[in-house]
């Protein structure tokens, strides 16, 4: 083996700390700190090893950085993102402040840790130990550090593609979040990739109906209407579809846990993965679950109009059946409107960046099996798709068995284990090398 005249792990934990300790929260309606002081954080620790960015703003205070590192006419460049907000954190519910990036117990803490300024930091550190030894990857990189993933992406990655397009020409495939990380299925370490993602529908109904007093009878109650509304909605029972990714997935669980088929196991199969069920439960069916409500004003009178919230995810290949079946589960005085409505991806688990990202994992963990999986969220890689980009969630992490990873993801003490940030580093370099 090579030995390397630079460590790409050296700055990954402190970069990490620093970023959480910057509050970027993302409270999706435009308020909050914003992303500016991140983005120029960012971009300082760019800039010192000789890599320039350039900063985007559609709104004050919602910031994004691209940068190009290789040669800048390459036409088929390597698009690494990552986002820069984060969810909200009550300070009250954590055990250490979630904005002090503290590390206890082998863990870094706080809001961010693995959505996503874990890998934020892994890609800054794998950069800066890289540039300062000269060591550019032979395929040229843009790098993208974008705002408002947490709202949609809206004022970061879907406003740099409608408004920055020629900054990411030449990109023709990508790694982002939410993959590469590991799960420990009947004693064997599986690490999970990022291939397919689903759709986005985030819907408002609205009942209308005939207002009055709170004391006499009414039949026509849009309050009594839109409660059925949700009940039907998240108590309906989705029907299981297989698309090739989780099909895929599964076949593999099936010979490791000694199952015969798949069609008829499917949520069996699921099970062994322990908690990160909670998310591949939710990736082999559609879903829509309510969210909030609305209504009134005065104890005893009866609204006109009665609203409810629900985010809705959808199939590759399944969002007109989504729909369908949404609208059936309504009375006929309860309409939808969409707020926010994105597609679904799937790109399959095959040619020379799987290879990379399979063989970058080997190298550092040589008997785990590396499977593509559907991610139940969304991500940045909606709005790189527009622009033709090949987009996988390949942010590498090597979990302890015991850890709910999942549960950390918008979660209550949110965390990363330091050997697992130095993991991703490292894995990172490797396929750079590969790439």
């Amino acid at each position: 083996m090579t030995t390397k005249s630079y460590t790409p792990e050296a700055e990954v934990t402190a970069i990490c700390r620093d970023l959480i300790r910057i509050d970027s929260s993302n409270y999706g309606d435009g308020s909050g700190p914003g992303e500016r002081a991140a983005a120029e954080h960012v971009a300082a620790l760019l800039s010192e090893v000789g890599i320039e960015p350039q900063i985007f703003e559609p709104r004050p205070g919602r910031t994004s950085l691209v940068a190009h590192w290789g040669d800048p006419g390459a036409t088929d460049r390597l698009l690494i993102h990552g986002h820069l907000d984060v969810v909200p954190a009550a300070k009250a519910d954590w055990k250490v402040d979630p904005f002090s990036g503290e590390v206890t117990d082998g863990y870094v803490w706080g809001r961010g840790a693995v959505d996503m300024k874990d890998f934020d930091a892994a890609i800054l550190s794998v950069v800066r130990a890289r540039a300062r030894a000269g060591q550019a990857p032979a395929r040229p990189v843009t790098l993208a550090f974008t705002a408002d993933e947490e709202a949609g992406s809206i004022c970061g990655a879907h406003a740099l593609v409608r408004e920055r397009a020629e900054w990411f020409e030449g990109c023709t495939e990508a790694i982002g979040e939410v993959g590469g990380f590991s799960a420990t299925i009947a004693g064997q370490r599986v690490y999970l990739v990022e291939t397919a993602e689903k759709g986005l529908a985030w819907v408002r109904l609205r009942a209308h109906g005939t207002a009055g007093h709170g004391s006499m009878r009414n039949q026509d109650n849009a309050v009594t209407a839109i409660a059925e509304a949700v009940v039907a909605i998240g108590r309906h029972e989705w029907p299981v579809r297989l698309t090739p990714t989780m099909g895929a997935l599964l076949d593999e669980i099936a010979k490791l846990t000694g199952h015969d088929t798949v069609e008829d196991n499917v949520d069996a199969l699921v099970a062994h993965f322990g908690p990160a069920a909670r998310m591949l439960a939710a990736v082999v069916r559609n879903t829509a679950n309510p969210t909030m409500l609305g209504s009134g004003y005065k104890h005893n009178v009866i609204p006109g109009e009665a609203t409810a919230n629900i985010d809705g995810r959808f199939l590759p290949g399944y969002e007109d059946e989504f729909f369908t079946t949404l609208r059936s589960l309504l009375p006929d005085n309860v309409s939808y409107e969409l707020l926010v409505h994105d597609k679904a991806l799937e790109t399959p688990f095959e040619g020379p960046l799987v290879e990379a990202m399979r063989a970058s994992l080997l190298a550092e963990d040589p008997g785990a099996s590396v499977l593509p999986y559907l991610m139940s969220g969304g991500t940045d890689a909606k709005a790189w798709s527009k622009l033709g980009i090949r987009c996988f969630g390949f942010s590498p992490l090597r979990l302890p068995a015991d850890l709910d990873f999942t549960a950390l993801f918008h979660g209550v003490d949110e965390r990363v284990p330091v050997d697992a940030l130095e993991f991703s580093a490292r894995v990172l370099d490797d396929f750079l090398d590969r790439a």
